[in-house]
């Protein structure tokens, strides 16, 4: 029986008109002779009165009738007595005058809706019945329209969507491949792509000028709630540009996207600040800056105090930082004692408190400071009457990473964040190169292909760590959504990098020998970036996990529990592909 109306359309206008309607059997409810049945689909529900008195045909197959089948019912519309507000089709009813069973169904393993939670991995197991619970096919529908918008707003702009290939080559993106063995040629691989960043280089040096792609991208990586190993990003390039151009282009992408879905206005431009300014502020560099308690160095004011046992720690390097939490002291030992456990777990071994109340300071290094040097702290950390500074003194790496956690934890506790607030940052002028503190070679911060920036070009040899790139980073509430650079697009640079990344010439030329030809044949400046569109819409979701706008995601350790992969395969088709003897 093919549906004239979805759940969701029928009203008063429709009232006496003859209708069908197919779908689940969301609810039933027996009043003596009537029964009445909510009948549900992707879009909504409608009420379903059976009268087996009026009509005694309906009688034998609404008595085994069970939630979850699936049936297709045709009737007239009847105005309802009393509506029910909460139902978008709350005024009607359908009066059934025939029904039709499409196909039965068994009790779900879980309760489809309800209160009652649901383990993740039983909802991925059975994540067909997860999807018709309503949550993720509301997700997956935000994602379509998020995907349309994208299409359309880019294409607005003049650039064109390009395919590229999915069975490729290997290349440095900072993960471990996926490889895929060639029967045509035993022994032999291709690797998923991690991201189409030669392909889209490669399509500039052809001239097509303006590319984007929704591009699946596979990497082999430890997973976290903001990680799948195959995910979709939106994949952007364009030539004869630079940041100052770019940027609007891609904030003029992220507030049609918000206003077309999520019905929310952005204030452009998106403010930016550099890595080394993010790293001083915030102790990285994907800040959530919707909530303040920014970094302060009083590293001089420790210094000042000349304790031999800090006295160490600042000779080898160590920075003394902190940040206030106001009105925060009116919190116990306890709940201070809390953020040292948390922080000691982040590698941080100890944290200074202090308190300003009541005219005075309260304080776990009471014995360290005289009332000059509180007042001079007080000064510095804008420590006011009520507030409470929380430092820690490390190395660089840890301090960061232990108070940016912290800095969250305390945010999140404290309700400073606003939910319904989108906070953007661009983030710029990366480091060009890290070093392996093991081998001391140097790796690229971001990808190889990764431009100097100009004013830096004369360090490259003599100081190679001080170089910085023109590299950035879109940040949204604290996630990383898109990362990109302008290119290298001289041949002679190319070798340079490859050469201070401390690659050998035959590695080279088996690696990136046709990349190397084809810069030789003319390429234009460009540049480009990689927006995550899962990460985004977690985001515009207000999902907790990017596994729940995923339509069928891996779990924790890349499992997918619907399919039961990854699989053993069987020998024969091993042998095929000359896997095993």
């Amino acid at each position: 029986m093919k549906r004239t109306h979805r759940c969701d359309e029928l009203g008063e206008k429709h009232v006496g008109e003859e209708v069908i309607l197919s779908g689940w059997i969301h609810r039933r409810r027996n009043l003596g002779s009537l029964a009445f049945i909510d009948l549900r689909d992707l879009y909504g529900k409608t009420q379903l009165l059976f009268d087996p008195t009026t009509f005694p045909s309906l009688q034998p197959t609404l008595s085994s009738l069970r939630l979850e089948w699936v049936i297709s019912v045709s009737g007239i519309v009847k105005k309802r007595t009393e509506a029910n507000p909460q139902l978008a089709t709350g005024a009607i009813e359908i009066e059934v005058r025939e029904v039709q069973v499409l196909s039965e169904a068994k009790t779900p393993p879980f309760t489809l809706f309800g209160e009652d939670a649901v383990h993740e991995d039983l909802r991925l197991q059975y994540r067909f019945l997860d999807i018709r619970r309503g949550e993720i096919a509301h997700n997956l529908v935000l994602r379509h329209q998020a995907m349309l918008s994208v299409r359309n707003t880019l294409s607005s702009m003049g650039f064109f969507e390009i395919t590229t290939p999915i069975l490729g080559k290997t290349t440095p993106e900072g993960a471990r491949d996926y490889l895929v063995p060639s029967r045509i040629h035993p022994g032999s691989f291709y690797a998923l792509p991690q991201s189409p960043q030669i392909f889209k280089q490669l399509l500039m040096l052809s001239g097509m000028d303006r590319y984007f792609q929704i591009a699946t991208c596979f990497r082999d990586e430890d997973l976290r709630k903001d990680r799948q190993p195959e995910f979709t990003q939106i994949d952007i390039e364009l030539s004869f540009s630079d940041q100052e151009a770019f940027f609007p282009m891609i904030e003029s992408l992220m507030k049609t996207l918000f206003s077309e879905v999520k019905k929310t206005h952005l204030t452009l431009p998106f403010p930016r600040l550099s890595h080394e300014e993010c790293l001083n502020l915030y102790g990285t560099d994907k800040p959530d800056t919707r909530f303040g308690m920014t970094f302060v160095d009083v590293t001089p004011i420790f210094a000042s105090l000349n304790t031999p046992f800090l006295q160490e720690k600042f000779d080898q390097g160590a920075l003394a930082k902190g940040f206030v939490v106001k009105k925060g002291a009116v919190k116990s030992r306890k709940e201070i004692e809390s953020y040292l456990n948390f922080v000691q777990g982040l590698g941080l071994p100890t944290l200074t408190w202090i308190k300003r109340k009541e005219g005075s300071f309260a304080s776990n290094a009471k014995k360290l400071f005289s009332e000059q040097a509180f007042m001079e702290l007080a000064t510095k950390l804008t420590l006011e009457e009520g507030d409470l500074a929380l430092i820690g003194i490390e190395m660089k790496p840890s301090l960061h990473q232990a108070l940016d956690h912290l800095r969250r934890k305390i945010g999140e506790e404290e309700k400073l964040i606003d939910p319904k607030t989108y906070a953007f940052l661009w983030v710029t002028d990366f480091p060009l190169f890290t070093q392996d503190p093991s081998t001391k070679h140097l790796a690229s911060e971001h990808h190889p292909f990764t431009s100097p920036h100009l004013e830096d070009l004369h360090l490259l040899d003599s100081d190679p760590k001080s170089v910085r790139s023109l590299a950035y980073d879109l940040v949204l509430n604290g996630f990383e959504i898109g990362s990109g650079s302008q290119r290298i697009h001289d041949a002679n640079m190319q070798k340079k990098i490859f050469s201070k990344l401390n690659l050998q010439q035959v590695e080279i030329e088996e690696k990136f020998g046709f990349f190397l030809r084809a810069l030789q044949y003319g390429a234009p400046p460009h540049l480009g970036i990689a927006l995550g569109l899962d990460r985004i819409m977690m985001i515009l979701c207000g999902a907790d996990n990017i596994r729940e706008v995923i339509a069928f995601p891996k779990t924790q350790n890349a499992s997918d529990l619907l399919l039961q992969s990854p699989s053993k395969a069987d020998a024969s088709h091993l042998r095929e592909l000359g896997l095993f003897s």
